[in-house]
């Protein structure tokens, strides 16, 4: 398994989620965070799983949230550049590639 590096925004975009999540239901940011954290597990162990999604990335879309991770894979790392609201600006993350 290679490490995980993220992208210095990524913490942006969980934290706000979470929060708006949370607010919304006491728990539900929680659970969003776990199954961010499952996601994270599965990339790191399978990499090559998931679909290319655009600009050499690939996309995990999380089963019970509508949010995506956009990450790819280095030669020393994977990288997670984004947690992506599928819905709500989409493209956001290409200004960080």
């Amino acid at each position: 398994m290679k490490p995980l590096r993220f992208h210095p925004d990524v913490g942006i975009d969980v934290k706000g989620s979470y929060e708006w999540y949370e607010d919304k239901s006491k728990g539900l940011g929680v659970r969003f965070i776990s199954e961010l954290e499952h996601a994270y597990e599965a990339i790191n162990y399978f990499p090559h799983t998931w679909a290319p999604f655009e600009h050499g990335f690939r996309r995990y879309i999380l089963p019970r949230f509508p949010f995506s991770v956009i990450y790819k894979e280095t030669p020393d790392a994977i990288f997670v550049l984004a947690v992506m609201h599928n819905s709500r600006k989409p493209g956001f993350w290409k200004d960080r590639v």
